[in-house]
């Protein structure tokens, strides 16, 4: 494994960010094997543990393994905790992973491998040994289908929670990053329509130690979480099928009204209703391409500043 020759002496050459609520479970063993795969890869590392207001002494078990800890007094959220981890980190590349073992942290050098010119490399839950509860699968499907439509390109994982990334490029989008679970989906989404290049890597997933925070509730939030940000960078993914549809409806009901000798107010409604969304997706269109900057980075300031 080849260490970046562009890292300052002294600074690290990856940062890895865990978020953690109450994972004093697993976090022992994934600092363990994280601290034992980059060791053998010969990877200039640091681990950030965020302590998302954990009341089982996540914290702790994280300094005993070797982590830098930062701390909430209050559970902020998983995006929350990785926006604070990022934000602290010394590397300019990024890898975040989850504290319940489920992500492989044998599979960061094969993430780091991929990298090339890249601006994501994600592990996609694809491999041979994926051990997804069987109730989430068709919601995980229905939200991939979903955001392949609108993004217009093929995503084998949508959410993986083990993937690697700049840390500016990650900074660029706080603005839009969610302090909650959707996190992923949205760095995901926000490359893939500003036509970033992200790779996908093959990775195994374990069954997780201890509890999981995620709720049935969570899948409304996803779904409306995509097509909020698809509105935001491709709208007319959202509101070009929509105008055509209305559009379409009321030309046929007004051949039909024709047809019978009786034009009818809904058609006339349905075609104008079409061409004032096909004018407001193109108004969304347009301040999209001109106005959204969302991957400028702000400077990087010193101690202080």
């Amino acid at each position: 494994m080849s260490v970046p020759s562009d890292v300052p002496t002294g600074r690290p050459a990856l940062s890895v960010v865990i978020p953690a609520m109450n994972e004093a479970e697993g976090i022992g063993a994934t600092l363990s094997e994280i601290a034992s795969t980059l060791a053998a890869a010969g990877i200039v590392h640091e681990v950030i543990v965020v302590d998302d207001g954990s009341t089982d002494g996540t914290g702790e078990h994280a300094r005993r393994g070797g982590a830098r800890v930062i701390r909430s007094e209050r559970n902020r959220g998983y995006g929350a905790s990785l926006k604070r981890g990022i934000a602290a980190a010394a590397a300019d590349w990024i890898v975040i992973i989850d504290a319940d073992g489920t992500y492989p942290a044998s599979a960061i050098p094969r993430l780091i491998e991929r990298r090339g010119d890249a601006d994501m490399v994600v592990g996609a839950r694809t491999g041979a040994d994926v051990h997804i509860p069987w109730e989430r699968r068709p919601a995980k499907r229905v939200l991939n289908a979903l955001a392949e439509y609108l993004a217009g390109i093929e995503i084998p994982d949508l959410n993986s929670g083990l993937r690697l990334f700049r840390r500016d490029d990650a900074r660029a989008l706080d603005n839009i990053l969610p302090s909650g679970f959707s996190f992923t989906t949205t760095i995901t989404l926000a490359f893939a329509c500003r036509d970033r290049e992200i790779r996908y890597v093959p990775i195994d997933y374990r069954k997780r130690r201890g509890s999981s925070k995620i709720r049935a509730r969570h899948f409304n939030q996803f779904l409306l979480l995509i097509v909020r940000l698809v509105v935001l960078f491709n709208p007319l993914r959202v509101f070009g099928p929509l105008a055509v549809m209305l559009f379409l409806a009321g030309a046929a009901k007004t051949g039909w009204d024709i047809w019978i000798g009786n034009l009818s107010e809904s058609a006339v409604m349905a075609i104008l209703a079409g061409i004032v969304i096909l004018c407001v997706g193109l108004l969304a269109d347009q301040n999209a391409r001109l106005g959204l900057k969302p991957f400028e980075p702000e400077p990087r300031r010193g101690p202080g500043e």
